[in-house]
């Protein structure tokens, strides 16, 4: 019993004295999202002159990305698997990467050693009376980052949450250790506006009592949860989930009884939202996070009936291709895990894979449903994966159809100042013919 505590108190030192493990030419792992230990990160940027050539790795982080400010490029070269706000300037001027993979696909690149890692720096809870402490609101891709990665420095905090499930790390695999009491970060929750309401109601009309749902984070995925009030029986199988989802379980609406896979819980790889969440999740029975090779295996997501995947799109042309990373060469997020969850829910008894997005962008002066993507897009989700297109202006089922039958359902729920144009680029390629003119303009 007292082993671990002894080799606990061994490990302790200073944020200073903890990043000096990381040397020059080194590759070094963040642990992403709220989870991000803001502490160790702050500490490795002011180690900066000591350091030459260190690759910073990581997904999504919320957090102050000093390592890509402008002159810094000597010092650290970061390479995102998933393109946030605080680095998507760099990975747009050249100073960061973008490395574009499935969020299922991520562990294995460390696990495999394609990736070996120098340093992973983590976030957790404090132990529990066994030695063993929570990954708390991430599990993620960590889990694998700490398993194999020379050296784990961890950020034990006492404001992290104590998450179960397959969450847990013992202290004897931690080589350094920073006690920390600090809060999370949090991600504000975007108010839905109107639009978001319309697509939404659309997105629900898709919802059966006893769905399993999986969704992402916003104004949207929040308006599709607002528009459930009156389902019964929902389960939550998803890579990540915020506030909407616990005022759906606080409202009786989500309480995963009729769930094919854990039974009676909801399973997610991470979770970012308010306090109020974090403070939900801890030590919560309902909740099990796992890490994404599980969460975000398809033929995991599969075994779950009625799997119902929510996912967004920035651009998708008239055959269906989906462009949900970047604005022609400009990376804008990431792969994530759209295709784990669309082809895990096209393969579930009784699922359904959605992609929701507006019909425009920019004030509505530019057509998201367009003739073909814009150069240098890239295609996330295949035409072949593609079930449902969803916007503000209906439905458009893709599934089984043909490149005429998809231009018609796609011109019909673009906005109606573009349809025009859309019609004339279909016919021109002959993906339509002009007797197809009536039906294509008739939905909205």
């Amino acid at each position: 019993m007292n082993g671990w505590r002894s080799l606990y108190r061994s490990r302790l030192t200073t944020p200073e004295d903890a990043v000096d493990c990381i040397r020059p030419g080194g590759r070094v792992y963040i642990h992403p999202g709220a989870a991000e230990p803001e502490t160790l990160v702050r500490a490795l940027i002011e180690r900066a002159p000591l350091l030459s050539n260190v690759e910073i790795i990581h997904l999504l982080t919320l957090g102050d990305a000093g390592y890509v400010r402008a002159g810094m490029e000597e010092r650290f070269r970061h390479t995102a698997m998933f393109v946030g706000a605080n680095v998507r300037e760099a990975v747009n001027t050249g100073r960061a990467d973008y490395m574009p993979i499935s969020l299922s696909e991520v562990p294995r690149l460390f696990t495999s050693g394609l990736l070996p890692l120098d340093v992973c720096l983590i976030q957790v809870s404090p132990p529990d009376e066994h030695g063993y402490c929570s990954f708390g609101v991430g599990v993620d891709c960590t889990m694998a980052a700490a398993d194999v990665a020379r050296t784990v420095v961890a950020q034990v905090n006492s404001e992290m949450p104590r998450t179960l499930g397959d969450s847990f790390i013992h202290v004897s695999k931690l080589d350094r250790i920073v006690e920390v009491s600090r809060p999370l970060l949090e991600l504000p929750r975007r108010p839905a506006d109107e639009m978001h309401r319309r697509i939404a109601r659309h997105v629900a009309g898709l919802i059966e009592d006893g769905s399993t749902l999986q969704m992402g984070i916003g104004g949207l995925p929040d308006a599709v949860l607002d528009c459930l009030g009156d389902r019964r029986d929902l389960g939550i199988h998803t890579e990540m989930f915020s506030d909407g989802v616990m005022e759906l379980v606080e409202a009786g609406v989500v309480n995963n009884e009729r769930k094919t896979l854990h039974r009676g819980k909801i399973v997610a790889g991470f979770l970012m939202g308010s306090r109020r969440l974090y403070e939900f999740v801890h030590n919560n029975p309902i909740i099990e996070l796992h890490p994404n090779e599980y969460t975000n295996d398809p033929f995991i997501i599969a075994a779950n009936d009625r799997m119902v995947a929510i996912n967004s799109a920035l651009q998708v042309d008239l055959t269906g291709q989906v462009c949900a990373d970047s604005m022609g060469t400009d990376i804008y997020s990431g792969v994530g895990g759209q295709v784990d969850f669309i082809r895990g829910a096209a393969r579930s008894k009784g699922g359904r894979p959605i992609i929701a997005l507006p019909s425009t962008a920019r004030g509505g002066t530019v057509s998201r449903i367009v003739p073909v993507l814009d150069p240098g897009s890239g295609v996330v989700t295949t035409r072949a994966d593609v079930h449902y297109v969803v916007t503000e202006h209906g439905v458009a089922s893709l599934h089984g159809r043909t490149l005429r039958q998809r231009a018609e359902a796609l011109i019909a729920i673009a906005h109606p100042g573009f349809r025009d144009e859309l019609f004339e680029f279909a016919v021109r390629n002959h993906y339509l013919d002009r007797s197809s003119r009536a039906p294509a303009l008739a939905a909205g």
